[in-house]
C-alpha cells in the first residue's frame, strides 16, 4: 500500500523540475528519495509505522 499523501509532481511552491519528484501532501514539500521509499512501503518499511510525518498527520 502506498501512502495516500504521496504524489509525484514536477512543480510546487514555485519550484519546477524536468522529471516528477516525490511530494508529501502532509509536509507540503518535496521529499528525498529515501523518504519516498518509506511512503511506497519498500524494503520492508511501512509508512504508517516508519514515517513520523504520517504518524503526526
Amino acid at each position: 500500500m502506498v501512502c495516500p499523501h504521496l504524489e509525484y509532481r514536477r512543480e510546487a511552491d514555485g519550484r519546477s523540475f524536468d522529471a516528477e519528484r516525490a511530494y508529501c501532501g502532509l509536509a507540503e514539500q518535496f521529499v528525498e528519495p529515501m523518504r519516498a521509499d518509506i511512503c511506497n512501503d519498500r524494503y520492508e518499511l511501512h509508512h504508517a509505522d516508519h514515517c513520523e510525518i504520517y504518524r503526526k498527520g
